[in-house]
C-alpha cells in the first residue's frame, strides 16, 4: 500500500474535514496539492475547495476556485452560495445565485433553506414564488423548507398551496415522516390545529419526531389533556417517548396549569422511562410552577437543581413573577439574569414590566439607563397577517404600509366602539412614567391592533383573522381583543411567543393564563 497515490475521490473528503475541522493551514495545503496533481477541474473536487474555503469564512478564495478552469457547473455554483450563507453574508449569497448561468432545483433548494437558517422567512417565500413564476417544480426537500417558513410566518395560504401540490404529485412525492410531520407542524403553528390533526391521522409513516410534533403542536394551543393523551397513545403504538416528547408534554401542562400532572410526568422521567432530565426539562417544570403561582416551590426547584440552571430557567421564574406581580423575587432574579445575559433585551423589559406594575418609576429609569449604558437594543414589536398569499407585517410607529391611513381610521373607530362596550386600557405595563392619555395611545397602536384593523378592511365579515406576533401579547391587546371578538362577531385566532390564543365570543382559549 505504500505506493497508493491520492486520486480524485480522496481529495473532497480531504477538503470537507478541513473545512468542518476549521483547519486553514492544512486546508491550503490540500488545495494545492489538488492543482499539482491536476484535479482542480473536477466537479466535485472543485465544490468541496470551494464549500471548505466558504467555511473558513474566505470569500476571495472561494471565489477565485469557483471562476479557475471555465466552468459553470452548478454543484460548483450552489457550494459557493452555501458557504456565503452559513457566514451570514446573505446579500452576497443572494447576488451569487442571481448571477448563476443555470439554476437546478438545487440552487433554489440552497437559497430557501438559506434565507430560512438565517432567519429570512418572507425572503424564503419570495424566492420560492420566483421558482413558481419560473416553472421549476419543487421537491420534496424544497417544500420540507417552505413549510419550515410558512410555519414561522404563519402563512396558512402557502402552506395549503404545498399540501394540495404533494397531493397532486402523489406519485412522484412521497408523503413520508418528514414531510409529512413538516405539514402538520405548518398546520399547527398556522393555527390550524384541526388540520394538523387530519395530517397526523392520515400519515401512514410516522417517526417518534412526528408524535412529538403533534404533542407539542396540541401544547401550543392548550390542549393539555390531548397532549398527554397522546403522550400515551404513542407508547400503545409501540413508540417511545424521549426527551423531546418530555419537553413538549410538560409545557402543555405548564400552559394549562395542571401542575400535579406535571409532577408526575417529571417523576416518571428517570423512575419509569430511564431518562435523565436535562435542564430544559427542569424549565418547563419550574414555568409550571411560576404560572400557577406557586412560586416559593418554584424557587426551591431552581436551588435543588442538581445541573446548573441556565438563563432560561431563570427567565421562566420571572416571567412568573410578572404574572403575579412579586416584585421581590422578581428584582433578585432579573438582576441575576442582567449580568447572565447583559445583551438580552427581553430580560430588561421583563424587569422593567415588573417595577412598571409596581409603579417603582424610579427603577425602571435605572433599568432603561444600565440598557442604555450597555448598548442594548429592544426588540419592537411586530404582528404579521397573510392574505392573498402576500405576508403583510406591521411594527407600531411605521407607516409604510399602503393602507395605512385606511387602517389607522379603521383603528380609531374600532377602539371608540371597545370603548362604548366599556373597554379601559390597561396601562399598568407602559414602561414610561408619562401621561395617561399618552399610555393610552401608546398602548391602541401596538402591532397586533393594527395587523387585526388591516384584516378587519381587507376580509369579509364573519372570517377569521389570524396574526403571528414576534413578543408575548401585553394584558391590554389581550383584553381588546376578547371584546374584538364579542363586538365584531371575528373568531381571531394570535400566536404570540408563548403560546396561541383562539378569542371567540369575548373569551380566549388560553382562559387567561399565558
Amino acid at each position: 500500500m505504500n505506493d497508493a497515490k491520492p486520486n480524485k475521490f480522496t481529495y473532497p473528503t480531504l477538503l470537507k474535514a478541513c473545512g468542518d475541522g476549521g483547519i486553514v493551514a492544512e486546508g491550503k495545503q490540500v488545495h494545492c496539492h489538488v492543482v499539482k496533481l491536476g484535479f482542480a477541474g473536477d466537479g466535485h473536487v472543485k465544490s468541496a475547495g470551494i464549500r471548505m474555503y466558504g467555511y473558513f469564512g474566505m470569500a476571495a478564495d472561494a471565489r477565485k476556485m469557483l471562476d479557475d478552469e471555465d466552468d459553470d457547473d452548478a454543484v460548483c455554483w450552489n457550494a459557493m452560495i452555501d458557504g456565503y450563507f452559513r457566514r451570514g453574508k446573505i446579500e452576497d449569497a443572494r447576488n451569487l445565485f442571481d448571477e448563476m448561468p443555470d439554476r437546478d432545483e438545487i440552487s433554489w433548494s440552497v437559497v430557501i433553506d438559506g434565507y430560512i437558517k438565517s432567519g429570512f422567512y418572507k425572503e424564503a417565500l419570495e424566492v420560492f414564488n420566483t421558482m413558481q413564476s419560473e416553472r421549476i417544480r419543487p421537491g420534496k426537500f424544497v417544500l420540507t423548507s417552505v413549510l419550515a417558513a410558512c410555519a414561522h410566518l404563519g402563512a396558512l395560504d402557502h402552506g395549503r398551496w404545498v399540501h394540495a401540490y404533494v397531493r397532486r404529485k402523489k406519485k412522484s412525492i412521497v408523503m413520508d415522516a418528514v414531510l409529512g410531520t413538516a405539514l402538520l407542524d405548518m398546520y399547527a403553528k398556522c393555527g390550524r390545529l384541526d388540520m394538523a390533526w387530519e395530517v397526523f391521522e392520515s400519515m401512514k409513516e410516522k417517526e417518534v419526531f412526528s408524535w412529538n410534533a403533534m404533542i407539542k403542536g396540541l401544547a401550543m394551543h392548550g390542549r393539555a389533556d390531548d397532549a398527554v393523551e397522546l403522550f400515551f397513545e404513542m407508547q400503545r403504538r409501540k413508540f417511545r417517548p424521549n426527551g423531546i416528547t418530555f419537553i413538549g408534554v410538560l409545557n402543555a401542562c405548564a400552559h394549562s396549569g395542571a401542575v400535579e400532572q406535571a409532577l408526575k410526568l417529571f417523576d416518571s422521567m428517570e423512575n419509569v422511562y430511564n431518562i435523565e432530565p436535562e435542564v430544559e426539562h427542569y424549565g418547563c417544570l419550574v414555568d409550571c410552577l411560576g404560572r400557577s403561582g406557586r412560586l416559593e416551590e418554584a424557587e426551591e426547584l431552581v436551588n435543588s437543581m442538581p445541573i446548573e440552571p441556565n438563563p432560561a430557567v431563570y427567565g421562566s421564574l420571572l416571567g412568573a413573577c410578572r404574572i403575579h406581580g412579586n416584585a421581590e423575587l422578581g428584582e433578585r432574579i432579573g438582576r441575576l439574569l442582567l449580568e447572565l445575559e447583559p445583551n438580552n433585551s427581553g430580560r430588561y423589559a421583563l424587569l422593567s414590566n415588573i417595577y412598571a406594575k409596581a409603579e417603582r418609576w424610579d427603577d425602571v429609569a435605572e433599568v432603561r439607563k444600565l440598557m442604555k449604558e450597555r448598548g442594548v437594543k429592544t426588540n419592537p414589536g411586530s404582528s404579521m397577517i397573510e392574505l392573498g398569499g402576500c405576508v403583510h407585517e406591521f411594527k407600531m410607529g411605521e407607516g409604510c404600509h399602503p393602507k395605512m391611513k385606511e387602517i389607522y381610521s379603521t383603528l380609531k373607530v374600532m377602539i371608540e366602539r371597545l370603548e362604548m362596550e366599556g373597554y379601559v386600557p390597561n396601562t399598568s405595563q407602559v414602561l414610561f412614567n408619562i401621561e395617561e392619555e399618552e399610555k393610552e395611545t401608546a398602548l391602541q397602536y401596538h402591532s397586533e391592533k393594527l395587523a387585526i384593523a388591516f384584516g378587519f378592511i381587507s376580509t369579509k365579515p364573519g372570517e377569521t383573522i389570524r396574526v403571528v406576533k414576534n413578543l408575548r401579547v401585553c394584558d391590554d391587546c389581550h383584553s381588546a381583543i376578547k371584546l374584538i371578538s364579542r363586538v365584531y362577531g371575528r373568531e381571531i385566532v394570535l400566536r404570540d411567543r408563548v403560546r396561541y390564543h383562539h378569542f371567540r365570543d369575548g373569551t380566549c382559549s388560553c382562559k387567561d393564563f399565558w
